[in-house]
C-alpha cells in the first residue's frame, strides 16, 4: 500500500495548524472497522490539539461495548438534544471513515450535506469512491480494512511511538473483524508486520478475540441454530445459499443490534457453496448482505440487482419490497447472473444427480 507524498503533505497542512473542529463519521450499522478506524484517528487528532467528535448514524453492536474508547462514539439516532447535529454543522473538517457515499448515512446525510464549508476527507477501502466529492482522499480498494489505512497514515505522519495502547486496540479490532480474523481479504507480509507493531504497543490478542467473538447473547446462539436448521435455503445448481429473517422472527429471539453479525458467512463453509446471501427485515427496508468465495463477484451482483456494492467477496444492498418479493427477485437474479458465468462446481456429498434446487 503506497501513500502519495503529495497527499501526505496536504494532510499534514490540513491537520497540522491551528486547532480545528473535526467530525469523524462512521457508516450506518457500524462494524468493527469503521469504529476502530474512527476511534484511532480521533485519538491521533486529539493529540494534535483538535476538538473531535465521532458519530455513527445508529448504535454499534453490543459486542464492541468493551472497547476502551467506545464512549467517544456518538449515536446520531439518539441525539435528543441536537449536540451531534450542531457539531457536524459547525465542523471545519469532516472525515468519512470506511464508507464513501454520504447519501448512505440515513438521517445524518442531510446534516452533513448542509455543511458546505467543511473540508471533506475520505479514508476508505471500498470500491467506486466518488473522489470529486472530497478535497482529499486516501482510498485504497486493495487494503484489507480502513483501520489498516489509518495505521499506515499514523506511521507515515508520526511513527510507531504515536500509537497508544487504546489506539492499537482500536486498529486491531478493525483489522481483525474486516479480515474475518485473518481468514480473507488482502493478507500480505506488511499487514502482519503491522500487527506485530500493534502487539508491541500493548494489545492482548487473545483478549481482543474473545471480547469480540466470545461475547454474544444467548438469544444470538439460539437464533443461529434456527437460521441454520430452519431458514437456510440452498440452490445447488448455482452454488448458492440464502437466509431471510423477518422482524417477527428476530423478536422471538430477543434480537439485539449485532446478533446477526457473521451469519451470512456460515453457508460458505458448505462444500460447493460459493455465494451466500442474508436478508434482514427492518421497519423501513430489507438489508441485503452478500458474501462469496473464489471468482463470484458479489460487488457486481449487489450493484446490479440491489443498488448496493462493496468488495469482490463481501457486499451489500437494500430491498424495498416484501421479504417474499425480495427472495423471488434474488432467485431470478441468481439464475441470470450465473447464466453469464460458468456455474460454480457443486458437490453436496450425494452420488446421484445432486439435491433438487429450491428454485422451481
Amino acid at each position: 500500500m503506497m501513500l502519495s507524498a503529495d497527499k501526505l503533505n496536504r494532510l499534514r497542512e490540513l491537520i497540522g495548524g491551528a486547532p480545528r473542529r473535526i467530525a469523524l463519521l462512521c457508516h450506518t450499522n457500524p462494524d468493527g472497522d469503521t469504529i476502530g478506524a474512527a476511534l484511532a484517528w480521533r485519538a491521533y487528532l486529539e493529540r494534535l490539539g483538535h476538538t473531535t467528535c465521532c458519530i455513527a448514524p445508529n448504535r454499534y453492536p453490543y459486542f464492541l461495548e468493551w472497547m476502551s474508547d467506545i464512549a467517544q462514539i456518538g449515536v446520531f439516532k439518539e441525539d435528543s438534544d441536537g449536540a451531534l447535529a450542531r457539531f457536524v454543522a459547525e465542523a471545519d473538517i469532516i472525515f468519512s471513515m470506511d464508507f464513501n457515499q454520504i447519501g448512505r448515512l440515513d438521517r445524518l446525510t442531510e446534516t452533513v450535506q448542509a455543511n458546505t464549508t467543511a473540508t471533506r476527507v475520505l479514508i476508505d477501502h471500498h470500491l467506486h469512491p466518488p473522489l470529486d466529492e472530497y478535497a482529499l482522499s486516501f482510498s485504497d480498494v486493495k487494503a484489507c480494512s480502513t483501520s489498516y489505512i489509518v495505521y499506515r497514515l499514523i506511521m507515515a505522519l508520526a511513527g510507531e511511538e504515536a500509537i497508544t495502547r487504546p489506539m492499537a486496540e482500536s486498529l486491531y479490532v478493525g483489522i481483525m473483524t474486516d479480515t474475518g480474523n485473518f481468514a480473507y481479504s488482502i493478507l500480505d507480509a506488511d499487514l502482519f508486520r503491522a500487527v506485530a507493531v500493534l502487539i508491541d504497543r500493548g494489545i492482548n490478542v487473545p483478549h481482543i478475540y474473545s471480547a469480540v467473538y466470545n461475547n454474544f447473547s444467548e438469544g444470538r446462539m439460539r437464533l443461529l441454530g434456527y437460521v441454520l436448521n430452519d431458514k437456510m435455503k440452498l440452490l445447488w445448481e448455482h452454488g448458492t445459499a440464502y437466509v431471510g429473517l423477518t422482524e417477527e422472527e428476530m423478536r422471538r429471539f430477543n434480537f439485539k443490534q449485532g446478533d446477526s453479525e457473521g451469519f451470512v458467512n456460515y453457508p460458505l463453509s458448505i462444500r460447493g457453496i460459493n455465494l451466500s446471501a442474508m436478508f434482514i427485515e427492518t421497519h423501513r427496508d430489507i438489508r441485503v448482505s452478500l458474501r462469496s468465495r473464489g471468482d463470484v463477484d458479489v460487488n457486481v451482483f449487489a450493484r446490479r440487482y440491489f443498488g448496493g456494492g462493496g468488495h469482490r467477496n463481501a457486499a451489500g444492498g437494500k430491498s424495498f419490497v416484501t421479504m417474499e418479493e425480495t427472495i423471488r427477485h434474488f432467485e431470478r437474479s441468481v439464475r441470470e447472473y450465473f447464466g453469464e458465468l460458468p456455474p460454480p462446481a457443486t458437490d453436496n456429498g450425494d452420488t446421484d444427480n445432486g439435491s433438487p434446487s429450491q428454485v422451481e
